[in-house]
């Protein structure tokens, strides 16, 4: 294992074999992002898309509790609540995924929520540990994702899937996940990071040629996405400070005040 000589706050860079590992460094908020946390996972994955030595990055949370739960609240509820800069990194961590030339691979750990259910779902692929949990949350927060967290949803799970995922808001585990096809294999959790290691010593061995014109054109049938995402910003913006929106909000921490942490 070598560490990488940038130097990150929020995330975590290391090279093992081929493979680009870039872990979310922050527990104590369940792997939640703010703008730092998108601004550093864009630099990692620039790096290891430019390193001819990597053949493979890997997206996971540090610890075992959560991959991650989306944005910081904290952070995300300034501005009168929307951060403008955090939601402009985040659509450019997502374009990132999926215009770099070399597999992602998310080794889901834990809770997948929200923006962070999203980012693993943009991966090229998902191997999740046997304690993850799956699930939407904008229309219960007062929020939505009408980009990849939905039209690409779709496209993942089927249609009346993703619209129960979306208008029900529930939690998933790993076994229903991978019963839907959201992920690609389930593991003990003490498994996982070999798992994920055996599948990039795996596609390093394949032609890396080869695998960039193929995940060029498995994308290229969805990158209009990219369109609705860039569309969906402006209107969530706008519907943001709604007294709807509020509502939905306020509600939501009443609610999580209530119950047990």
């Amino acid at each position: 294992m070598e560490k990488n000589n940038l130097t990150f706050q929020d995330i975590i860079y290391e090279v093992r074999d081929n493979s680009a590992w870039i872990i979310i460094n922050r527990p104590h908020k369940y792997n939640a992002f703010r703008t730092l946390t998108l601004k550093e996972l864009y630099l990692a994955l620039e790096r290891a898309e430019l390193d001819e030595n990597i053949r493979t990055m890997v997206l996971r949370g540090a610890g075992d509790k959560a991959f991650c739960t989306g944005g910081d609240l904290d952070e995300a509820s300034q501005e009168s609540g929307y951060n403008k800069e955090m939601n402009y990194w985040h659509k450019k961590v997502h374009q990132m995924i999926r215009s770099v030339s070399k597999p992602v691979i998310a080794a889901v750990n834990g809770w997948a929520i929200g923006g962070g259910h999203i980012l693993h779902l943009i991966c090229d692929i998902s191997i999740a540990a046997d304690t993850a949990k799956f699930g939407q949350a904008g229309p219960r927060v007062g929020s939505f994702d009408a980009g990849f967290g939905a039209a690409y949803l779709a496209r993942v799970v089927g249609e009346k899937k993703a619209r129960e995922i979306w208008f029900l808001c529930r939690t998933y585990t790993a076994q229903e996940a991978l019963e839907m096809g959201l992920v690609n294999k389930v593991v003990p959790l003490l498994e996982l990071d070999d798992e994920v290691q055996k599948w990039c010593n795996e596609i390093s061995e394949m032609s890396p040629t080869a695998i960039r014109f193929l995940k060029a054109a498995l994308n290229a049938e969805t990158d209009h996405i990219f369109g609705f995402e860039g569309m969906s910003e402006v209107a969530v913006r706008l519907y943001w400070n709604s007294k709807e929106a509020k509502y939905y909000k306020e509600k939501f921490l009443k609610e999580k005040k209530r119950k047990p942490k």
